[in-house]
């Protein structure tokens, strides 16, 4: 099994990564912010704009070390890939399957059946938790509505039709998202998923982490020897990593969306960790990306016990578990890709 190692995450706008050594050195100006041993990190985050030194990425690149530069708003750039791991016979039937719908559509299938399940529980949990701070019933009937999506899944036909039944299933879900917010709601009122830029605090946290979780799940895939390029369900653009949006799918509400309620109603932010900008978007401060990401990084220690596995691994591991699961489907060794389905 896969152990989980250290994620570096530098938000100094002005630092610059460099190599000293087996060292990973964030320095500014003439001074060092800090070093890490390269060994210790299985990925580097930078969001400064001064990037990092050829030796550093070539560095990372030949031990596996994921290294993702962001902007300031948390939009994914750029990343550094070392040699492909895998086999090409994967990758082939990856290609082959992605080309072809009615092979295609049972991977997308499994994706939105995560994806649907999760946004379920998540309301379900709610609804049961705390019935009399929340209109129970709107939550139980969004709960219900999601439900019925789920069944319709097994008999649709085509992948437009999938794309229709997630698309009205987010709606609904998003459409009371609101609900489960518990805390602050002077500073933390959501109204509806807005994606660029976003317009409220609860959608910056979303847009960022659903970013850095896209990204794990490239690096997770890349891992087992998949394209996280050439997806089943979303569809190939230039510089879109279609197989890693899909994989997220399912992991959305599970990971990300629950991480963004217990941020708020856990008051580990409040509205100082935020700013707004002339445009109207808003933005996670300096000191708010730090705050959320030390959370962030805590909860991915967090042991789990697998859902298909029935076995404990770190939270930070999911989406290589089921990388692998993917890769292990696609090679003929399970007859399903079994989607993590969280309670």
């Amino acid at each position: 099994m896969r152990h989980l190692l250290n994620t570096l995450y530098v938000f100094t706008e002005d630092a610059y990564l460099a190599l000293d050594g087996e060292n990973v050195v964030v320095r500014r100006g003439d001074g060092e912010l800090g070093r890490v041993p390269l060994h210790t990190l299985e990925s580097v985050l930078s969001f400064s704009y001064r990037g990092a030194s050829p030796s550093l990425m070539g560095a990372c690149a030949e031990r596996g070390v994921a290294l993702s530069f962001y902007d300031r708003k948390g939009r994914y750039l750029a990343g550094v890939h070392g040699e492909q791991r895998g086999n090409v016979v994967l990758r082939k039937t990856q290609y082959l399957r992605s080309e072809d719908e009615d092979q295609s559509l049972p991977i997308a299938k499994s994706f939105i059946i995560g994806k649907l399940f999760n946004a379920r529980w998540v309301l379900e949990r709610a609804a049961r938790d705390h019935s009399m701070r929340i209109d129970a019933e709107a939550v139980k009937a969004a709960s219900r509505s999601i439900g019925y999506s789920l069944r319709a899944i097994e008999t649709c036909p085509s992948l437009d039709s999938l794309r229709g039944i997630e698309g009205e299933a987010a709606s609904v879900y998003f459409g009371v998202f609101n609900e489960l917010i518990l805390r602050g709601k002077e500073s933390f009122f959501f109204d509806r998923r807005v994606r660029r830029p976003p317009t409220d605090a609860v959608n910056a946290m979303l847009s960022l982490f659903y970013t850095v979780l896209a990204s794990d799940c490239a690096s997770a895939l890349e891992g087992v020897g998949l394209d996280p390029y050439v997806g089943f369900l979303h569809v190939d653009r230039p510089g879109r990593r279609s197989l890693a949006l899909d994989l997220m799918e399912e992991l959305r509400a599970a990971i990300v969306d629950r991480f963004v309620l217990t941020s708020i109603n856990n008051k580990v932010v409040d509205s100082s960790c935020f700013e707004q900008r002339e445009t109207g978007e808003v933005r996670l401060t300096s000191d708010g990306r730090r705050t959320l990401f030390e959370a962030w990084q805590d909860k991915k220690k967090e042991q789990i016990t697998h859902p298909f596995l029935k076995e404990k691994i770190p939270r930070g591991l999911i989406p290589h578990v089921q990388a692998l699961l993917l890769s292990r489907y696609l090679r003929g060794d399970l007859d399903g890709y079994p989607p993590f389905m969280w309670k």
